[in-house]
C-alpha cells in the first residue's frame, strides 16, 4: 500500500527553478519536493537512481521534465548508509515504480510504502547490492579474465609479474583457481 502524499505538501516546497536546475532537499522533504515539482509543470518523470557516496551516505536522484517550458530538474537527497530509507515517490509519479525497485536492488535503498519492492533484475538468491562501491567483484577472481594476458601468462616462458587480485577481493579468494 502506498503512503498518502502529505497534506501539507505544496508547490512552495520546491525552490524556484531555471530551465536546467538542481534542487538538493533533505530526506524528509523528498515527497514535498517531488509534489511541488509536479505541481509546477514537471509532469514527466524521466528516471530515478542511486549514487554510492562513501563513506557514509547514498544520494538518490530523480530527473523530471516540464514539457511546456522544456525545462529539466534534478531533485537530489542524501540518505545515511546505516539506514538508507526514503518514502516512495510512486504516489506522486507512477513511473517511479520500476526505478525505485532497481535502486533498492542495486544499492539497498529502501523506499517505504512502495507497492511492490521486490527484486527486479538479479537472479533469485543473489546476495548484496552490486552497485555499492564496497561490493566485492568475486567473479574476477573465480573466472579468468578473457582479455589480454599479463606478461608471463601466455605460456611463452617469459618472466611473470606478481599476480594481483582486483581491489576489494580478500587475499585468500581464488587461491586455488
Amino acid at each position: 500500500m502506498t503512503p498518502e502524499v502529505p497534506p501539507d505538501a505544496t508547490p512552495e516546497a520546491t525552490p524556484e527553478v531555471t530551465p536546467e536546475a538542481t534542487s538538493d532537499v533533505a530526506p524528509e522533504e523528498w515527497l514535498s519536493a517531488l509534489l511541488g515539482a509536479r505541481d509546477r509543470g514537471y509532469e514527466f518523470f524521466d528516471w530515478l537512481t542511486g549514487v554510492d557516496d562513501p563513506p557514509d551516505a547514498f544520494q538518490v536522484v530523480a530527473h523530471v521534465f516540464n514539457p511546456v517550458e522544456h525545462a529539466h530538474l534534478l531533485i537530489r537527497t542524501r540518505v545515511p548508509r546505516a539506514d538508507p530509507v526514503l518514502p516512495s515517490a510512486v504516489e506522486v509519479y507512477r513511473g517511479a515504480n520500476w526505478h525505485e525497485r532497481e535502486t533498492y536492488e542495486m544499492f539497498g535503498v529502501i523506499f517505504e510504502g512502495h507497492p511492490n519492492l521486490v527484486p527486479l533484475l538479479l537472479p533469485d538468491g543473489f546476495e548484496g547490492h552490486p552497485l555499492r562501491k564496497d561490493f566485492v567483484l568475486a567473479a574476477r577472481v573465480a573466472k579468468a579474465w578473457p582479455g589480454a594476458k599479463e606478461p608471463g601468462e601466455s605460456g611463452s616462458g617469459a618472466p611473470s609479474r606478481r599476480k594481483m587480485a582486483p581491489p576489494g577481493v580478500p587475499a585468500d579468494w581464488g587461491s586455488d583457481a
